[in-house]
């Protein structure tokens, strides 16, 4: 008779091939958890990273006193807040942010630059009823160009401000015409929304139309002229029999992509006036205007 044979012992769950597997399958799901964990926690502590560092490129106005002394210079103060970092946010600071939770100036600078040319129109038709409406056209267009927003901006101090993203700021974004432009729309738009027409037509009259007005352009000659202060000059001269006025670039500084171009204009043969821009011809524009008010 033969031996009957032992009895293997029967494979556990680990041992066996199929076992094996699904362990095998079940350690890789845990460790693909907890790596999602891990990253989830990761990207947790690098927005919060974010929001708590201090405001050390001047790209966080809204933390501390950062925006008290521009609420100043714009003569508004917000009771919302974030309307003025909206309006200071530029769209490549907006695609950096990894929360998704920026939003950039590009529809608030939409809505300024309706509400500054209602504005400007309205002065236009309130103050100069006489000239036809292609002069005020064409007032109202050079009163809300590119050049004169930007110089607006530079003398708000907007540059200093503005929410850049790191490739922006390399290339100088703060000092760009384009960007300091926009943002003053921007502005303007945040204005309106915080505190109503009211008061963003005070600023717009306040910083654009009052300056044009006392500038030489507050006749309908001048306005018919379309805002020129150098045959508004001209004209000024003539009527009191000077010379008249030259004009003569007395230098230049900047990168060749931004230079920056600095006018004096002679009467007579003595400097009436000097003044910068970012073309030669919009250097002297502002070189007239500054005489025209020293021959007021």
């Amino acid at each position: 008779m033969r031996a009957s044979r032992a009895a293997k012992p029967s494979p556990s769950l680990g041992s066996s091939p199929r076992g094996a597997g699904r362990s095998r399958r079940l350690s890789t799901r845990r460790r693909a958890a907890s790596a999602t964990a891990a990253g989830a926690d990761a990207a947790r502590r690098l927005v919060e990273s974010r929001r708590d560092l201090p405001a050390t490129r001047g790209d966080e106005p809204s933390q501390g006193e950062g925006f008290a002394g521009l609420e100043a210079r714009i003569g508004h103060r917000f009771v919302d807040r974030t309307l003025l970092e909206h309006a200071l946010t530029h769209r490549s600071r907006a695609h950096e942010d990894v929360t998704g939770g920026v939003v950039d100036n590009e529809s608030l600078e939409f809505l300024g630059d309706a509400v500054v040319g209602l504005v400007i129109a309205e002065a236009l038709y309130r103050e100069f009823p006489d000239i036809d409406e292609g002069a005020k056209s064409k007032i109202r267009a050079t009163l809300v160009s590119a050049g004169r927003l930007s110089r607006l901006g530079e003398a708000l101090g907007l540059g200093e401000h503005l929410l850049l993203g790191r490739g922006e700021e390399k290339t100088g974004g703060r000092r760009k015409t384009a960007l300091l432009a926009d943002a003053c729309e921007a502005i303007v738009a945040a204005i309106y929304l915080d505190g109503g027409l009211e008061a963003a037509a005070q600023f717009v009259q306040r910083e654009l139309w009052q300056p044009f007005t006392a500038g030489g352009g507050g006749s309908a000659a001048a306005a018919a002229g379309a805002f020129d202060y150098k045959s508004a000059l001209q004209e000024r001269l003539q009527a009191r029999g000077l010379g008249l006025p030259e004009y003569r670039v007395a230098g230049e500084s900047g990168p060749e992509h931004d230079k920056v171009f600095e006018v004096e204009v002679r009467v007579n043969g003595d400097v009436a006036a000097t003044a910068t821009g970012r073309s030669k011809k919009d250097a002297e524009q502002q070189a007239a205007q500054r005489a025209l008010q020293a021959f007021a």
